[in-house]
């Protein structure tokens, strides 16, 4: 590492954030957004995969299934090698994957080879989180963490909409195969991490100990006590809630308002585009929030806020009062998702913080990403009012079971 990048990273204070900082701010920001935007070509490319392989949608649905085993198995395995090998390689590599992964679909001929690929990318997707997580969280004063961990959250919503700009661009004039080719744009990120970031002295310490280093990674730490599996499971119960929202939000509410307000799909785009505005100001606030108040407070906020604002969306009586709503809905429902890397870097030590990261969001994403399934079963049977209620209900389970985590009651988080 230079040397200036080494004075820039000394003042970790309350009273100056150096260049450094400001590099990994961008850093990690950028990754997340190319990372979502690579993830979120499928949504925009599926209907045009379908009719050109001549696949079934179930053999479709099993795409998005296949890309979730392989972040869950990415998050697993580069989490370990994160904690082990250092924060800023590791982050490199798993950029890398799904760089390589998703422009290989460009050469997608059948869905045996479109499996392969996107649990490829998979991989790389989900190996990315932890070691961003921890980069945050080693490289800050811990008043900011939460502010900068979810800066880098509002980088994957701006993924997703640059994702839908290639689409809009791309698609109308070329095959679905070529937008696959800006899956290359991560590897411009990859130089410049590697020319400005170094690792942390915290996880420089943690290797020069040979003790401590040995214990780098073990899945064991998160269990080793009852009230650290406690944490664990709670944690993880707690991103299952929130992945399940916002799959349920995003994937069926247009479709219910279409049908209950008759909206045109065109208007529908609206949905998305007021969902994304609420959810990263919705972002920016709970960081804020949790770096002043604490995660408890600002986490009980915006889950009650949450259980009730998903009612809202049943009044609606018109498409500017459901845009509304969604920008309330999607501000507090989906706000949250920054702090939840804040919280890993608080509760769990330098020597399993990519790790538990990794292992918590990636398994929850993995069972929270079926809510689409529970959602539409609800939805055949019951009322737009029930089906509401099941999420504010699941808020609220949530709410209940952050309450419960030992730490946040005696510890400043």
């Amino acid at each position: 590492m230079r040397s200036s990048a080494s004075k820039d990273m000394s003042p970790l204070n309350d009273h100056h954030i150096g260049s450094y900082q400001k590099k990994v701010m961008f850093s990690t920001a950028a990754g997340f957004g190319l990372e979502n935007m690579d993830i979120m070509f499928l949504s925009f490319t599926l209907s045009s995969i379908i009719a050109t392989l001549g696949i079934s949608s179930t053999a479709a649905g099993f795409i998005s299934s296949i890309t979730n085993l392989g972040m869950l198995i990415g998050g697993l395995f580069f989490g370990i090698l994160a904690d082990k090998y250092g924060r800023v390689r590791v982050f490199t590599y798993t950029i890398w994957i799904f760089a390589i992964a998703t422009s290989l679909m460009f050469f997608a001929k059948n869905i045996y080879m479109i499996y392969a690929l996107r649990f490829l990318a998979g991989i790389g997707a989900g190996g990315e989180y932890g070691s961003g997580m921890a980069l945050i969280a080693e490289s800050f004063p811990k008043r900011m963490v939460a502010r900068i961990s979810s800066i880098s959250a509002v980088g994957g919503q701006v993924g997703a909409i640059l994702a839908a700009l290639l689409a809009a661009v791309i698609l109308p004039h070329f095959s679905w195969h070529a937008l696959y080719l800006f899956g290359l744009l991560p590897v411009i990120l990859i130089f410049f991490i590697r020319r400005h970031l170094d690792e942390s002295p915290e996880f420089k310490a943690l290797q020069a100990s040979p003790q401590q280093h040995v214990k780098s990674g073990s899945l064991k730490i998160l269990f080793a006590t009852p009230s650290q599996a406690w944490q664990t499971v709670a944690l993880t119960i707690m991103v299952m809630v929130q992945i399940a929202g916002y799959f349920g939000l995003m994937n069926w509410l247009p479709s219910i308002m279409q049908n209950r307000l008759g909206l045109t799909t065109s208007s529908s785009s609206l949905w998305m585009i007021a969902t994304i505005i609420g959810m990263s100001f919705g972002m920016m606030t709970f960081g804020t929030v949790m770096d002043r108040f604490g995660a408890r407070r600002a986490f009980t906020i915006f889950l009650v806020a949450a259980a009730i604002s998903v009612y809202v969306l049943t009044l609606a009586t018109n498409k500017w009062e459901l845009l509304g709503a969604q920008v309330l809905v999607g501000f507090f429902s989906n706000g949250m998702y920054g702090g939840y890397g804040a919280i890993f870097g608080f509760l769990y030590p330098t020597e399993v913080r990519a790790t538990a990261s990794n292992a918590i969001m990636n398994f929850g994403r993995a069972v929270g990403g079926f809510s689409s399934v529970l959602i539409g079963f609800l939805m055949d049977h019951y009322t737009l009012v029930i089906v509401m209620g099941f999420l504010s209900t699941a808020y609220m389970v949530s709410l209940i079971v952050m309450l419960s985590i030992p730490k946040l009651k005696t510890k400043k988080v």
